[in-house]
């Protein structure tokens, strides 16, 4: 061991990931050492983590949250790991937070939904949780709310990043606001810049909705044998997110979608994440997933796939009837789909061009993709 350490250099090369491939190929983002060491320290400092914790890592190993959130974390401030199974199950880890009195969890925000809508969810004794972290992909504030009141986990953190930036830039404190915590990716991590910049790379100012870029230790190597794709990626030290964002006077970040999941309505721009957002408000609704569609008289419509609560019925027109009110009338669905699980990858992230493709099929016009 002594041999091999005098060998390594911080900044080495230590770990290839595969991004997730939730819009298209996945690219091998290229960490070191530095990064995700430094990545699992921050984090856990902001989970407060310590060795009267026992965290639960019902994420993937392979993949960012898993090996630098999950066990570079909890090695970093000693505290224990739980291992639900090898690969998540909500019953099995409902069952191993209540056995193992773990006061942490982890997971993306469709974990969290299959716990919550467990149907023994109510069997069980979860008052022993008080952190951990809900990442991966847009966070709705109604799940966040009821991970905080129902699975009792007060203090749960959400974290905003992505594989090639090792992966957490953004994160809530558990003494935020729990308005903010619920809707926001809190503040700027230790050592890392970040700004917002419109389409020219201009720097926006506070507010205003613009693409992320995110510079700093925590930002990859590369591409692994990709320099094309590097060099579109990282500019000038500055990671190219492809996330819409916006930063408030306060530092806190809210993240509105990605750049290519915006769709525009007849010269209307939607963010699909304030739709899903909304819809997750019916008490019906247990998922939701927004895109759009080609239409050839707007140039796009509004499309919604949706997973409902157990015993839960609704139509099509009852819910549009329920978003009139509620929501700019061309912010409402066109197509709905009731459906009984959603395409992910292998991390729950949700594959939106998937769903787009197998609607356009279905309705018989021709797929963007």
């Amino acid at each position: 061991m002594d041999a091999i350490c005098a060998g390594l250099k911080p900044d080495d090369a230590i770990n290839i990931q595969f991004t997730s491939g939730t819009t298209g190929r996945p690219k091998g983002a290229t960490l070191s050492h530095r990064s995700i060491l430094n990545n699992a320290i921050s984090t856990a400092r902001a989970m407060r983590l310590s060795p009267q914790d026992a965290l639960c890592i019902p994420v993937p190993l392979y993949h960012c949250f898993g090996m630098v959130l999950g066990n570079l974390a909890a090695v970093a401030y000693g505290a224990k790991m739980v291992f639900p199974g090898e690969g998540f199950d909500p019953l099995a880890t409902l069952q191993a937070i209540e056995a193992e009195g773990c006061t942490a969890v982890h997971g993306v925000p469709t974990m969290f939904a299959a716990m919550l809508d467990h149907p023994q969810f109510d069997s069980f004794d979860l008052r022993s949780l008080r952190t951990g972290i809900m990442a991966g992909s847009l966070c709705p504030a109604p799940l966040m709310r009821r991970v905080m009141q129902d699975m009792h986990c007060r203090d749960i953190t959400i974290c905003y990043g992505m594989t090639e930036t090792s992966p957490v830039s953004f994160q809530t404190a558990p003494d935020d606001p729990v308005a903010l915590r619920a809707e926001t990716v809190g503040r700027v991590q230790p050592h890392v810049e970040c700004k917002v910049v419109d389409d020219a790379g201009q720097t926006l100012p506070v507010g205003q909705p613009g693409q992320l870029l995110t510079r700093g230790y925590l930002v990859m190597k590369g591409y692994w044998n990709d320099p094309a794709f590097t060099a579109e990626a990282i500019r000038d030290g500055w990671m190219h997110t492809g996330d819409i964002a916006t930063i408030d006077a306060d530092g806190f970040a809210r993240i509105t979608g990605r750049a290519g999941d915006m769709l525009i309505r007849g010269g209307e721009n939607i963010y699909p994440v304030e739709i899903e957002d909304l819809l997750l408000g019916h008490p019906d609704i247990a998922q939701a997933q927004v895109f759009g569609l080609p239409d050839a008289r707007l140039g796009e419509d509004v499309a919604a796939w949706i997973i409902l609560r157990p015993g839960a019925s609704l139509t099509a027109e009852a819910l549009r009837d329920w978003c009139r009110d509620r929501i700019a009338r061309f912010k409402i669905p066109r197509h709905v789909r009731f459906v009984t699980d959603m395409p992910l990858t292998a991390t729950g992230k949700p594959q939106k061009f998937k769903m787009r493709d197998a609607m356009c099929k279905d309705l018989g016009i021709a797929s963007p993709t």
